[in-house]
């Protein structure tokens, strides 16, 4: 068996053909062969949620995942939120709201928050704080996250009330 694996994988909504290790990360692929350096590195043990990214919209912790499991799917990144070269309403409510101080975990923070609003659109504070329980914050804490998706869930709620086309 060769020790290298061909894999075609879109990422950001850019396809590769890459040939991998077959023992590659998928944070690795993302940050060391593709340059995407959002997504953090931080435990290497699947637990404090700083490498979370996106697999076909279903929150994934890249540092334990190998990528040649990922053929043909769907990649997104915390680079993938921005459209058209502006914030997605996640990344801006977590700087109004306090929610950034030194960054190391908001990338994955935004990750979860974006799968579970989409799944979620009108959390309770209670349920926003149970989607979040899996990502570790040591700077700021957790109320300013929270604060941000509550906001963005509220702000989201509003705009699909006055115009639904809107917001996806």
């Amino acid at each position: 068996m060769s020790p290298f694996k061909k894999l075609a994988i879109t990422i950001n909504g850019e396809p590769h053909d890459l040939e991998i290790p077959v023992n590659t990360t998928l944070i690795d692929l993302i940050n060391n062969d593709l340059g995407l350096i959002g997504t953090k590195d931080g435990c290497r043990q699947g637990v404090c949620g700083a490498c979370t990214v996106l697999v076909d919209d279903v929150p994934v912790r890249s540092c334990l995942a190998l990528a040649v499991r990922f053929q043909g799917k769907n990649i997104t990144t915390v680079e993938g939120l921005r459209d058209a070269g502006r914030l997605h309403p996640l990344q801006q409510a977590f700087i109004d709201n306090g929610a950034v101080q030194c960054g190391y975990c908001t990338p994955g923070f935004l990750m979860m928050a974006v799968a579970f609003l989409k799944e979620n659109p009108t959390p309770t504070e209670e349920e926003i704080r149970e989607a979040l329980v899996g990502n570790i914050c040591r700077c700021t804490g957790y109320s300013g996250s929270v604060r941000a998706v509550m906001e963005v869930a509220r702000n989201r709620a509003m705009v699909q009330a006055s115009a639904p086309e809107v917001w996806p």
